[in-house]
């Protein structure tokens, strides 16, 4: 089989994308094009594409090793093997695993029964070409390559993983999926600061880049989009690892949440908003003074400058005196945030675990701080409490209005307005009664 030249291979890609062969065109003539995306059967990762995968679009997952890329991509082919009509199947492209490593972890995933394992050809291959090959003339409806970082192109110099490599190895791909309207994933590795590894234009070549994110040694992924043009790339998928692969959770919120008999000092839980889906999550501190030398401050989940900037605000406008103490911010669950809505639960947990005293219970806080000490708004913020009323909470410390809009109302929870950070850290903490029913300290500073 003849390999297409680069030309042949632009006017391709340009009519599979609708390009005119003259020049320009007008916007307004310009029809508009049906987007057909095929469901994979995984409704958590359908959310973070934009509700399913796209003919022609070119997908990159990126995460850590061990994170679970390869189960989740093996789960993904099964779920559109399974929801394709007779006749269609995947093509799984492995340059690091063997088709007996590839059949041990189905059979763990449980797909090797059924129709499904006959839909799923495997090739443990590390050349482009011959994997062009194979989807241009059998023509699977998703091609799954394990990773663009093994994939070589014969003529080229260059081992595996070079730039060269990938870059050349990312466009020969791009002009199957385009040319030939198969979907194709990429599984990319990153590199120890958590970026993607190769070259930049790797992520500029691929229509969406989704990083599968968490602790290798803990439970919980969270599924991003850093980039999608089908879709948005606000949405999150949730899933908890276990002995049957992925596995998406119902309730996401309650898995960020944790179990507390009595409330405790240095939590507060905030109800973040994940493109179109609330999740509530407790951001926990941890003050204690320092010993010596210059205080420690170290954040999981949060921006430390972001922090920083909550413990000026802190000591300047609040009255709550951090700069002799060390501080530690985390969020529970492994979750990172860095939307400004959280400024207002971090600092009430700072005040709280500073304070050794906790905030009243079934409480939840949102907002954002600003310099002069004021809370500012944050949007979708009754979509925020509808969340936190169905969780059971039944007090939430929310920004006052600006004038001329109202504070939401929602049923079984009451909502506490305040304008300021100093009025917020009042409004949480119960002045006199401390964590274990005594008599609250004096606040430290």
């Amino acid at each position: 089989m003849r390999e297409p030249t680069r030309a042949e291979r632009t006017g391709r890609d340009r009519a599979a994308l609708g390009a005119p062969d003259g020049g320009a065109v007008p916007l307004s003539s310009i029809q508009e094009a049906p987007v057909p995306r095929s469901p994979v059967g995984i409704p958590e990762l359908d959310r973070v594409l934009g509700g399913g995968l796209v003919a022609g679009s070119v997908v990159l997952v990126g995460g850590e090793p061990g994170i679970g890329k390869s189960t989740l991509l093996l789960q993904a082919a099964a779920g559109v093997a399974g929801a394709t009509a007779s006749g269609g199947w995947v093509l799984y492209a492995s340059g690091e695993e063997s088709a007996p490593q590839i059949r041990l972890r189905s059979a763990r995933l449980g797909l090797l029964d059924g129709p499904v394992a006959g839909a799923i050809r495997v090739v443990a291959e590390s050349e482009i070409g011959r994997i062009a090959e194979i989807a241009g003339s059998e023509r699977p409806v998703l091609v799954v390559v394990d990773s663009i970082q093994t994939m070589t192109v014969a003529e080229l110099e260059g081992p595996a993983g070079s730039v060269g490599q990938v870059r050349e190895s990312a466009l020969r791909l791009m002009e199957l999926a385009k040319g030939e309207g198969i979907a194709v994933v990429l599984v990319g590795h990153v590199t120890k600061d958590g970026s993607l590894a190769g070259p930049k234009t790797l992520e500029h070549l691929v229509d969406a880049v989704l990083s599968l994110e968490g602790e290798r040694y803990a439970s919980l992924r969270l599924l991003r989009a850093s980039k999608n043009r089908f879709g948005s790339t606000e949405e999150i998928g949730v899933f908890e690892m276990g002995e049957a692969g992925l596995m998406e959770l119902a309730d996401p919120s309650r898995a960020f949440l944790a179990d507390h008999e009595v409330p405790a000092p240095g939590s507060v839980v905030a109800p973040t908003l994940e493109g179109s889906r609330p999740i509530l999550v407790e951001v926990q501190a941890l003050v204690a003074r320092a010993v010596y030398g210059t205080p420690r401050r170290t954040a999981s989940g949060v921006d430390p400058n972001r922090l920083a900037l909550l413990l000026a605000v802190l000591g300047r406008r609040a009255g709550v005196g951090l700069s002799s103490h060390d501080v530690y911010v985390n969020l529970a669950g492994g979750l990172s945030a860095d939307e400004p809505a959280l400024d207002l639960p971090v600092a009430l947990a700072l005040a709280s675990s500073l304070r050794d005293q906790a905030v009243q219970g079934r409480t939840v806080a949102v907002g954002e701080v600003g310099l002069l000490g004021e809370l500012r708004a944050v949007p979708g913020l009754e979509r925020r409490l509808r969340e936190a009323a169905r969780l059971g909470f039944e007090r939430a410390i929310v920004p006052a209005p600006a004038r001329g809009s109202r504070t939401p109302e929602v049923g079984g929870l009451r909502v506490v307005a305040v304008g300021s950070l100093r009025g917020a850290v009042e409004a949480a903490l119960d002045e006199r009664v401390g964590a274990r029913g005594e008599p609250a300290p004096a606040m430290l500073g």
